[in-house]
């Protein structure tokens, strides 16, 4: 796994062994940060689910200000915290363990990544109902194209979703 733009492009990501932690594709990474781009720049990027690391990470790369990466599991904490070393963005980069749902008063974001492992469909519900009552002015879901997500979560809304092989990601901002 690599960074795929920005100021890391190229460079090699550790990944976490075995099937409990399922990277976000290149190419879904890459659509998610072409949609991303008029936003990164200097933004606070909350990485939930965070895994590897990669989506957090890359944000940083593209010009994001500070990366919060939540992750419930020791092995990919580890991954996290050797990846964000290796690139030397320690002072930019926080690394919690936890449980999402149960941090996210503890950080201000601009932009909020989630990603749940798919086999835990309850993980969406409960992580959305916590974003939507401290909503950040960008929220972003990648689920699988299966799962039917609600169009609304407390104080947010769906306003765009995108589909790319068995993956979607939905966008969410607050309603008006």
């Amino acid at each position: 796994m690599r960074v795929i733009g920005g100021e890391f492009r190229s460079r090699a990501l550790r990944s976490v062994p075995g099937l409990d932690t399922r990277p976000t594709p290149d190419r879904l990474r890459e659509t998610l940060f072409n949609v991303l781009a008029p936003h990164i720049d200097g933004a606070r990027f909350l990485d939930l689910y965070a895994g590897t690391g990669a989506v957090g990470i890359e944000a940083l790369s593209r010009g994001a200000a500070r990366a919060i990466f939540v992750e419930k599991n020791r092995t990919a904490l580890q991954v996290i915290r050797e990846n964000v070393r290796s690139l030397g963005i320690e002072t930019r980069a926080d690394v919690r363990q936890g449980n999402p749902a149960s941090v996210l008063g503890l950080f201000d974001a601009d932009i909020i990544f989630l990603d749940p492992p798919y086999a835990l469909e309850k993980e969406y519900a409960a992580t959305m109902a916590a974003v939507g009552d401290k909503p950040a002015p960008m929220v972003i879901v990648q689920h699988s194209i299966r799962l039917n997500l609600e169009e609304t979560y407390g104080a947010l809304r769906r306003t765009r979703i995108l589909k790319q092989g068995d993956n979607a990601l939905s966008f969410y901002a607050p309603r008006d």
